[in-house]
């Protein structure tokens, strides 16, 4: 047999021909549908013009929201890499003073700070004359705005 086109079949190739089976009318093979829910599934199909702009605004709405939620949450995560890297700055500089101090603390004599005092400036320890003492409930360190009256002397 000649080959008729891209694709022919020639019987008796591998591969034998097979029935086709007739088509069914389509009317036939499904119930009749009544002529409201025909009116029903109509108008469900049929989008009117203010629908589809509202659905568009909707579209947009949530696109815009969605670009500016992941613009916010790009600079949380720039904001956090910050603080995170001052912090990192901070407790090496809390470290760096820890060691000055200690260092500072370290090299004062005050033995020798005492001696000099004494004996060089002529500094001596107050009497209990000169000893005033006071209570003060709101924190645990007194500041001196004016002199102290020396009437205690």
């Amino acid at each position: 047999m000649a080959h008729t086109g891209k694709n022919s079949y020639t019987d008796g190739n591998a591969a034998r021909r097979l029935p086709v089976p007739a088509r069914e009318n389509k009317r036939s093979s499904h119930k009749r549908v009544s002529r409201k829910a025909q009116k029903n599934r109509e108008r469900a199909l049929d989008m009117s013009w203010g629908f589809l702009f509202f659905l568009a605004v909707v579209c947009v709405a949530i696109l815009v929201t969605g670009v500016q939620f992941l613009q916010m949450k790009s600079e949380v995560t720039a904001r956090t890499k910050i603080v995170a890297n001052l912090e990192a700055e901070l407790s090496s500089l809390k470290a760096d003073n820890d060691a000055y101090y200690s260092q500072v603390m370290a090299s004062v004599d005050l033995d020798a700070i005492k001696k000099k005092a004494i004996e060089k400036l002529g500094m001596k320890y107050p009497s209990d004359k000169q000893i005033m003492t006071y209570e003060t409930e709101r924190s645990s360190y007194v500041r001196q705005y004016q002199d102290v009256d020396d009437t205690g002397r």
